[in-house]
């Protein structure tokens, strides 16, 4: 992230109710990248301690078109499902496809997968890491909805360890595991053996079938 000091605005708030409940939706705009940052918020978030948090960082292909050559789709819908659950919560949603080197070089990456480099090698391969996004924005986003701490919803033991480095209490984890099949398997084993994210890979991970 740039030196300049990030200036982040809460600009609209609107209801926006969905199939896993009414939320209502916080626009956030700030002075670095101009990206359109969203929180999905449920319930009385303020001064709350161990509120359910998701940090969701853009997926087109996943969120939008229903890939399934990776998680991100169905970790989208189940953490709202959770937030829901809890009856209180934030999923926020930020605008760093990819892993942050962009929609462009993700489907380049997907031609290289497809090539037999796996999501982390092919990252690499086209010059960037395996792992560019930061969570700048995502911490000014929960202090401006003046959150005290936070249970997050995540596998990605990287993720937490930025957040707790920005200032955020991170009272526990809380894990988040989708589906194992055929498209997405060898995304997720690398995910365990290359990034560290605590998956299990079984019991709850379990098969299913294509549609």
């Amino acid at each position: 992230m740039t030196n300049v000091k990030v200036q982040l605005e809460n600009l609209v708030q609107t209801r926006i109710p969905t199939a896993h409940g009414d939320f209502t939706l916080h626009y956030f705009s700030n002075n670095i990248d101009n990206k359109e940052n969203v929180a999905m918020v449920k319930g009385d978030v303020s001064s709350a301690q161990g509120i359910p948090v998701r940090i969701h960082s853009e997926c087109f292909t996943g969120d939008v078109l229903g890939s399934r050559r990776c998680d991100c789709g169905e970790q989208l819908d189940m953490a709202l499902q959770m937030i829901d659950k809890a009856g209180r919560g934030i999923l926020i949603y930020l605008r760093q496809e990819g892993r942050g080197i962009g929609l462009l070089k993700k489907l380049q990456a997907y031609n290289l997968q497809d090539e037999g480099l796996d999501t982390v090698d092919a990252n690499i391969h086209l010059g960037h890491l395996a792992d560019e996004r930061e969570y700048d924005i995502a911490a000014l986003i929960l202090e401006n909805l003046k959150v005290k701490s936070i249970a997050l919803i995540t596998n990605n033991p990287h993720k937490i360890e930025e957040l707790v480095k920005l200032g955020v209490q991170v009272d526990k984890r809380i894990p988040i595991e989708t589906y194992i099949h055929g498209d997405n398997k060898d995304y997720l084993k690398t995910k365990v053996e290359k990034m560290s994210h605590m998956l299990s890979m079984s019991g709850k991970n379990k098969e299913m079938p294509s549609k």
